[in-house]
């Protein structure tokens, strides 16, 4: 199949996610561009997983998501793979988080349960004066792990970067 052919359907699966609610294809950690060329879908990954974030995606390739929990970069993926497919010499995710308006925080309600989750401190909550604290998050600290997603109350929370280029090439 050639790469512009797959680049169109990948584009076309990419539109109809979005249609049907859905977000866009995320991968496991450490996973590049050669994704879908080098895994063999055998699912030890997904087995090996402590948090339980990854599922059998479409065309039986593995998906990362962040329903209940967030990607604590243990590694367990990497040390059962053997097609060779992660390489941890890269960032883990090619994403952060980003805080959106529905954030209670924002809305003048104390809430900081996206701080809470954040094992690498990427999250905190500034004092302000006449209101509860406000989300900054810094996105050189945000490993992109989606614990604050899985776990923010109002769904306030995206995961925003690079990503839109990789779901391209990843789907």
């Amino acid at each position: 199949m050639t790469g512009t052919h797959l680049d169109h359907r990948r584009s076309r699966r990419q539109l109809f996610r979005s249609l049907a609610g859905q977000g866009p294809v995320r991968r496991p950690p450490w996973s590049g561009d050669d994704f879908l060329d080098r895994c063999t879908r055998c699912e030890a990954c997904l087995t090996a997983c402590p948090e339980g974030v990854l599922f059998t995606g479409d065309g039986g390739y593995p998906e990362i998501r962040f329903v209940d929990d967030g990607c604590t970069l243990c590694g367990e993926c990497v040390a059962v793979c053997d097609a060779g497919v992660f390489d941890t010499a890269r960032p883990a995710f090619p994403w952060h988080a980003a805080i959106e308006s529905p954030c209670l925080a924002l809305a003048d309600i104390h809430c900081q349960t996206c701080q809470d989750a954040c094992e690498w401190q990427a999250i905190r909550f500034v004092p302000t004066l006449g209101r509860p604290p406000q989300p900054e998050i810094d996105t050189d600290a945000c490993t992109g792990c989606g614990a604050c997603l899985a776990l923010c109350p109002n769904d306030a929370i995206r995961l925003t970067g690079s990503e839109e280029a990789r779901e391209r090439t990843t789907q």
